[in-house]
């Protein structure tokens, strides 16, 4: 009898100290927490493209995941699908949240076909199709920071992460731990490249998880900005080459 009572009072303070554990391994997580990097401000908004459901979508006061298909939307298959399975499926509860993709007007047939090749069993009640002039897409294309520029049919395989305020977010510093340690010189993520799983499925995603944690703690007035801006970096470099 005395045992059975002794057994029932561990199993009892195991499940009394079990929340108490883990909230003491979420506090220092959330004490370290660092916003997402803004890299660039004033991304243009899309009031000159048009979506393939005659709805007004815009950038501003959403979370946006945004790529450029070309004029060849069904040459993108892969990069679709990574992004509606590794991105799409797992943020589309969230609020505000969207993914759009681009394309130039003449275009809009194969992009319906590629819309068909990513649906399974849902809708794509947050990821638009958009459509515009091929200087209006290079125009949005150039007001973001980028490392690559489009190709020929107006396409790249990179995509960008666009905040409410029309700031585009990643990371002035994606050095490894092992390269911090080695003290090897700074680089950026300021894209994504959606043929790259691996970088979707962690890097990206991590990004994405990071953003929303920001504007619920801006909700909730919990949120003290340590964002780095693009300054921060080019003084890194600054003092790198002094």
């Amino acid at each position: 009898m005395e045992k059975r009572k002794g057994k029932h009072n561990i199993i009892l303070g195991i499940l009394f100290f079990l929340p108490v554990i883990f909230l003491l391994f979420l506090y220092p997580a959330q004490h370290h927490y660092n916003a997402l990097d803004i890299v660039k401000s004033n991304i243009i908004d899309l009031n000159n493209f048009q979506s393939s459901t005659g709805e007004k979508i815009l950038l501003e006061e959403h979370i946006t995941v945004l790529g450029f298909l070309g004029k060849e939307p069904m040459e993108q298959v892969i990069s679709a699908s990574n992004i509606k399975e590794l991105i799409y499926d797992k943020f589309k509860g969230f609020k505000k949240f969207q993914v759009v993709m681009v394309a130039p007007f003449g275009s809009e047939e194969q992009t319906e076909l590629l819309k068909k090749e990513i649906i399974s069993y849902d809708e794509l009640d947050y990821w638009h199709f958009l459509f515009a002039e091929e200087d209006d897409i290079i125009s949005l294309y150039n007001s973001l920071q980028s490392t690559t520029k489009l190709d020929e049919s107006l396409a790249t395989q990179q995509i960008f992460i666009v905040d409410k305020e029309l700031n585009q977010r990643g990371r002035l510093d994606d050095r490894s731990d092992n390269e911090l340690a080695k003290n090897k010189p700074v680089y950026p993520l300021i894209s994504y490249n959606c043929i790259e799983v691996a970088e979707i499925k962690n890097k990206m995603s991590e990004d994405m998880r990071i953003l929303f944690t920001e504007y619920r703690q801006k909700r909730k007035g919990k949120f003290d900005s340590t964002a780095r801006r693009a300054e921060d970096l080019k003084s890194t470099h600054g003092e790198q080459e002094n």
